[in-house]
C-alpha cells in the first residue's frame, strides 16, 4: 500500500514566529507535532528525509500497526499533523542559534524562527567495515532481535563480533532459532566460562576475522572468513556504534556525549531528564538522539511526553506575558 502526503515550504514561513520548531521527521518528531498541533500550538517540522530505519521493510511491536512499512507509517503522521494545522517542509538543518527564542537556518539558505525547539533527528547506524553488512542491513543483516528477529527465526544466523555486546546478542538470538554461530571477527575471544554460556545454548563460535558476506541470489548464503572458509548463514547480526545526529545543535551549547555500557562506548547521544527537557533552556529532544535503544513506538511515546512539557512551558510563558 502506498500512501502520498504533500510536504513542501509555506508561504510565509520566514516571516512567523512558530511556537515550536521541530527538527526531524520521523516518529519522535510526527508524534510530538500532532500533540503540539492539537493544543492549537503553531509548529513547524522540518524534515530532512533521511528516516533510520528506511531500509527496513517493516515495522514491528507497534502495537496496532504491526508490519506497517516504515514509509507508510510516516507518510500517515504527515498527514495527521497536516489535518490540525502543522506545517511540514523538507530540508536539513544547517544551525541553529539562540534569539529572542530560536533561529534555525537551512541548507537552502532560508531561516525559521520558534519560541521552542523539538530535536528529534535520530542517529546513525555505524556498521563494521566488511563487504555485504551496509548492503544488506535492515534486510538479512540485522541488529536487533526485538525489531526483526521473528523474521530470522529457525534460520541459520550468525553473529558478528566486534565488541562485547556480540556474545549477549548470539545468546539472545538462539532464543529464536537453534542454529546460531558466533563469529568472533575483531570482538572478544569468549573465555572458558563464556564458552559454555554459549554451549548451554547451542551456540557455536568461530574464530578468526570475517572476509566478507557471501550473497546469491539477492540472499545471504555464507560468511567468508580471512582464511578462505566460509560457513554457511542465511541472516547476520551486527551491532553498530550508534551516532547521535547532533552535531549542528553545537552551536547552541548542546554536544552530544559518549555513552558507554559495561566500559564499552555503544555510541552517543544527547543527555536530557524523563520529560526531554536539555540543559539548553527551550530545547528538548525525543527518541534516538537521546535514547539509543529507543523503536519506533517508545520514539513516538517520547515525541508526545516532550510536546506535553513543552506546552506546560509556553503556557505558563503565557501567563506570564499576559498584561
Amino acid at each position: 500500500m502506498s500512501v502520498s502526503v504533500r510536504v513542501g515550504h509555506s508561504v510565509g514561513m520566514a516571516d512567523k514566529k512558530y511556537d515550536v520548531i521541530v527538527v526531524g521527521g520521523g516518529a519522535a518528531g510526527l508524534s510530538g507535532a500532532l500533540a503540539l498541533a492539537r493544543f492549537r500550538r503553531s509548529v513547524l517540522v522540518i524534515d530532512a528525509g533521511e528516516p533510520r530505519n528506511a531500509p527496513a521493510g517493516h515495522i514491528h511491536n507497534y502495537l496496532g500497526r504491526e508490519g506497517t512499512p516504515p514509509g507508510e507509517l510516516l507518510a500517515i503522521g504527515r498527514g495527521e499533523v497536516e489535518s490540525y494545522g502543522g506545517e511540514i517542509v523538507p530540508g536539513t538543518v544547517t544551525s541553529a542559534r539562540k534569539t529572542d527564542g530560536f533561529q534555525v537556518e537551512l541548507a537552502d539558505g532560508s531561516a525559521v524562527h520558534g519560541r521552542k525547539l523539538l530535536i528529534t533527528t535520530g542517529l546513525v547506524d555505524e556498521l563494521p567495515d566488511v563487504p555485504g553488512v551496509k548492503e544488506r542491513f535492515g534486510r538479512d543483516v540485522l541488529h536487533c532481535p526485538y525489531c526483526h528477529g521473528w523474521e530470522v527465526r529457525d534460520q541459520a544466523i550468525g553473529v558478528l563480533g566486534t565488541n562485547p555486546f556480540g556474545l549477549h546478542q548470539a545468546k539472545l538470538f538462539s532464543q529464536l532459532s537453534a542454529d546460531v554461530t558466533y563469529f568472533v571477527h575483531t570482538g572478544p575471544v569468549p573465555d572458558e566460562g563464556e564458552r559454555e554460556q554459549l554451549g548451554k545454548r547451542g551456540i557455536t563460535f568461530v574464530d578468526g576475522e570475517v572476509a566478507e558476506i557471501e550473497v546469491r541470489d539477492d540472499r545471504i548464503t555464507g560468511v567468508r572468513l580471512r582464511s578462505g572458509e566460509v560457513v554457511a548463514r542465511q541472516a547476520v547480526v551486527v551491532s553498530p556504534r550508534f551516532t547521535a545526529r547532533a552535531d549542528v545543535f553545537e552551536s547552541l551549547g548542546l554536544k552530544a556525549v559518549e555513552l558507554e555500557m559495561g566500559g564499552h562506548v555503544f555510541g552517543s547521544h544527547i543527555p536530557a531528564d524523563a520529560s526531554g527537557a536539555t540543559s539548553v533552556p527551550g530545547v528538548y529532544v525525543a527518541g534516538n538522539v537521546t535514547d539509543l535503544k529507543a523503536q519506533v513506538i517508545s520514539s513516538a511515546a517520547a515525541g508526545l511526553n516532550a510536546a506535553a512539557m513543552i506546552n506546560n512551558e509556553l503556557v505558563e510563558e503565557d501567563v506570564q506575558n499576559v498584561r
